[in-house]
């Protein structure tokens, strides 16, 4: 069973790779580290460092040695982490570790999450119906930011070989909670968050455009609701079967309804390009929300381009995480890896017997591994909370 756990490259550096090794394996009895390769601006609250209590990691770089010969000539090129010229390249360090008999290694990649990225490279972000960009979102239709992310996996692959490789974010992302310091003072519903989510950039017209969607029809309406939202003197659902139904709920909208039927294409063709180019001794997989098509997943069409998903089940009781494995496993397939992502922070868990119920649930349901959320961000005490979910599916087989 693959039981790996989410982990920044600072925090093996903190912990050397022994000490590392000593928590995640000895004392969480886990198999695999998921070491963040690409990654975004945050500001992380590290309980587990001995001097670093509050660390802002730079926006948008990597945490590798990317081969420059495959960038010549790219229009977005990645920008090596200055963590690893002055702290040393963990990714190596923890390849060299496995073939001493260390831990499996999985590549957590961001994609197209990137605002360093998107702020130099205005015209390949996703835009809203009014043309307004989201910086932190580049598009998976533009032809650049497709070629980014396929090369960078391909990049990290070829030279790393990792066992696995977490696709996040290589879709479509939303409005809310994606950039810093958000102000919203119309009270937004997650019926808003979708709309101002759809993008019509250049790209997705022209993508659109030619596969014969109404684009133009798809982004009037999309820009008459969120003009509406505006108005409203205070928020209303317009769309009593939203989320639940998908995009049958905006079926009474054909134009609308045809552009998110096609909306999936871009995300499950990029998807395919990176499994493609990658190197084949590494697993791919997608990194998912329960509802998925809010961003452009199709999740039983991505699983036919790759080599599986992690859905997270964060917040889920165990009877709503088997319910999601189970319609994952019904996307996927018999043969595809499933996985379930959960944080164990509190008080989303409030217990070991909390997070291994979950557990528990989730393998019960068809999970073939479990993600565990976050090495540094987690007090040491709770690796033993891992530990006794690791241990109720693992002795039980």
């Amino acid at each position: 069973m693959h039981l790996s756990m989410w982990t920044y490259p600072w925090d093996v550096q903190e912990q050397g790779i022994d000490g590392t090794f000593g928590d995640l394996r000895g004392r969480a009895g886990l198999n695999t580290i998921s070491l963040a390769t690409s990654y975004h601006a945050g500001r992380f609250l590290q309980p587990r460092s001995p001097q670093q209590k509050a660390y802002f990691p730079e926006d948008g770089t990597v945490y590798f040695k990317p081969n420059a010969d495959l960038w010549a000539g790219k229009e977005i090129v990645p920008l090596e982490a200055r963590n690893v010229a002055e702290r040393g390249d963990m990714l190596q360090a923890l390849v060299d570790a496995r073939a001493e008999g260390g831990m499996k290694i999985s590549c957590w990649t961001v994609c197209l999450h990137n605002t360093r990225l998107g702020m130099l490279h205005p015209e390949h972000v996703t835009r809203n119906a009014f043309g307004n960009a989201n910086y932190y979102n580049l598009c998976p239709s533009s032809p650049a930011a497709r070629d980014y992310v396929v090369t960078l996996v391909k990049d990290v692959t070829s030279a790393y070989k990792p066992d696995m490789l977490e696709l996040e974010s290589p879709n479509f992302m939303g409005f809310a909670h994606e950039f810093h310091h958000e102000k919203d003072g119309v009270g937004m519903n997650e019926e808003d968050d979708f709309l101002l989510s759809l993008c019509f950039c250049d790209h997705c017209m022209a993508r659109g455009t030619h596969a014969g969607v109404p684009m133009t029809g798809a982004r009037a309406i999309v820009g008459r609701f969120i003009a509406e939202m505006c108005e409203r003197e205070v928020p209303a659902r317009q769309f009593a079967d939203f989320p639940a139904a998908g995009i049958d709920a905006f079926r009474a909208w054909p134009d609308l309804h045809a552009f998110l039927a096609w909306r999936t294409e871009p995300v499950t063709s990029l998807v395919k390009e990176i499994k493609d180019s990658a190197d084949p001794s590494t697993r791919i997989v997608l990194i998912d929300l329960k509802d998925g098509w809010l961003g452009g997943v199709d999740l039983q069409a991505v699983g036919q381009v790759c080599d599986g998903a992690i859905l997270c089940c964060y917040f889920m009781p165990p009877a709503e995480t088997a319910a999601l494995m189970k319609a994952g496993r019904a996307a996927l397939g018999p043969d595809k890896y499933l996985g379930a992502g959960y944080r164990v922070f509190y008080p989303e868990v409030t217990s070991a017997d909390d997070i291994a119920a979950r557990t528990k649930a989730a393998v019960d349901a068809g999970a073939d591994g479990i993600n565990f959320y976050n090495y540094g961000l987690i007090p040491a005490k709770r690796l033993d909370w891992v530990r006794q979910a690791v241990d109720g599916v693992t002795k039980a087989k």
